[in-house]
């Protein structure tokens, strides 16, 4: 059986295991009373489901488990990652389930640039990677708004220079302000409620979101994800006008448009009223100019066609003669017609001018007259002809016709009835079967009573 040793001036005592480890924390909140700031490089870093940090600090010969709660870790600006140096606030501790020592870290910042700036890079490069800062996604502005959205603090000056630049170069802009915090906690959620809730008022076209200038922590707000996600999100263009034009935020670079301040911001989205009343005037000028142009051209093109028309009366001589070639160039009889009509109408012409209109007229009743009696006898010639061929035609059809052959005294036999098949063979018939007889003029019923085969 082995012996306990026992320290010196002391009596031999057995302690548990979590006796001891009591004593080991004790022994460790004494000289520790509160926390102490800690230098080293992140390693192991991740975050539980339950929120809390946990990362290895370390240095080129040692290294501690560390832990932030959920409470601190969550309000940190930045995401640390291995490789990170940083120092921490932090009170050392002994873990008790597993008896390892461990630090508690209470508060954490980046060691040689600032918190804000490592989460302002962060936050960038995480953005651009999603795309929400390309190119192909900026709107354009559109060119005579007929309502501004305006997201800034109610008291401020930037939404004095805004309202004052707005009035003064577009007045017929109507102005939606809604006001927010622009700095300090929960003014980031603001501001995106802000760019949500204007994205919902029917008619608002473009949004200024904004603030003047202050140092990185008073424009902060526009640098958090919120904000950025809304500005993404909005269905209309949005123009960030945070600070001055040395300043940037992360909603510059997401807007559609970045202006360098404010006053820039509200000249963006209107046009200037004296410029566009001059560029109207100019255009007015330009038109004025352009239909004079346009009427002398037309004056020289109508005078131009006056005198290719020339006398009408030799325009109306040239169609004479050339209807009278293409006349010329039918057939014969119809030549013949229209030379005949082209001399009559000669002739007209020239008794036209000689007469008076009862003589014309007179003279025109004689021609009318000649000419229906041309066409009365032509017409009786042609119905003399039409009924000789009918008569003839009409004998002939009369000759073939079964009719014809029927007045001489033949009929025409069918079985059964006056719709049976035509009887040509009497070898067909039997003895008792009923027949119908046709005649010129009537018909008859008969019953066959016997049949007789004449070979001959």
């Amino acid at each position: 059986m082995t012996g306990r040793v026992a320290l010196p001036g002391t009596a031999p005592r057995v302690l548990t295991v979590t006796q001891l480890v009591e004593r080991l924390r004790a022994a460790l909140d004494t000289p520790f009373p509160a926390a102490v700031w800690v230098a080293g490089e992140l390693s192991n870093v991740r975050r539980a489901a339950s929120g809390h940090l946990y990362f290895t600090l370390k240095d080129d010969e040692s290294q501690l488990a560390a832990v932030m709660f959920r409470s601190t870790a969550q309000l940190l600006p930045f995401r640390p990652a291995d490789g990170l140096e940083v120092l921490v606030a932090a009170r050392p501790g002994l873990y008790a389930p597993r008896g390892a020592l461990q630090l508690y870290v209470e508060a954490m910042e980046p060691r040689g640039q600032g918190a804000l700036r490592l989460a302002f890079e962060q936050l960038k490069a995480r953005l651009a990677a999603e795309g929400l800062f390309a190119a192909e996604r900026k709107r354009p502005l559109p060119r005579f708004p007929a309502t501004v959205g305006i997201v800034t603090a109610l008291g401020g000056a930037a939404v004095h220079d805004l309202r004052t630049v707005l009035r003064r170069r577009w007045p017929a802009a109507r102005v939606l302000v809604r006001p927010v915090r622009v700095q300090g906690d929960g003014a980031a959620a603001e501001i995106a409620a802000a760019i949500a809730d204007l994205n919902r008022v029917p008619g608002v076209e473009v949004l200024i979101v904004g603030r003047g200038g202050g140092s990185l922590e008073d424009l902060w707000a526009f640098n958090e994800e919120a904000v950025a996600r809304a500005i993404a999100d909005s269905r209309v263009p949005v123009v960030s006008a945070v600070g001055h034009e040395v300043d940037f935020t992360i909603a510059d670079f997401v807007a559609d448009v970045r202006a360098p301040t404010p006053t820039a911001a509200a000249a963006l989205v209107v046009p200037d009223r004296t410029e566009v009343a001059a560029t109207v005037a100019r255009a007015a000028e330009a038109l004025r100019t352009g239909l004079r142009r346009r009427l002398a051209v037309a004056r020289e093109r109508l005078a131009r066609l006056e005198r290719g028309l020339g006398d009408p009366r030799r325009r109306v001589r040239d169609l004479g003669l050339r209807i009278d070639d293409l006349a010329a160039r039918a057939r014969t009889a119809l030549a013949r017609r229209a030379d005949w009509d082209r001399r009559e109408l000669a002739r007209l012409g020239e008794r036209l001018g000689r007469a008076s209109p009862a003589a014309r007229l007179g003279h025109a009743e004689v021609r009318v007259a000649q000419a229906r009696e041309r066409l009365e006898r032509a017409l009786r010639v042609r119905v003399a002809q039409a009924r000789g061929t009918l008569g003839a035609r009409e004998a002939a059809l009369g000759a073939l016709s079964p009719l014809a052959c029927l007045a001489r005294g033949y009929a025409i036999v069918r079985r059964g009835g006056p719709t049976g098949a035509v009887v040509r063979d009497a070898a067909v018939l039997a003895a008792g079967e009923p027949l119908a007889v046709i005649f010129a003029r009537g018909r008859a019923r008969a019953r066959v009573e016997a049949t007789e085969r004449d070979d001959g």
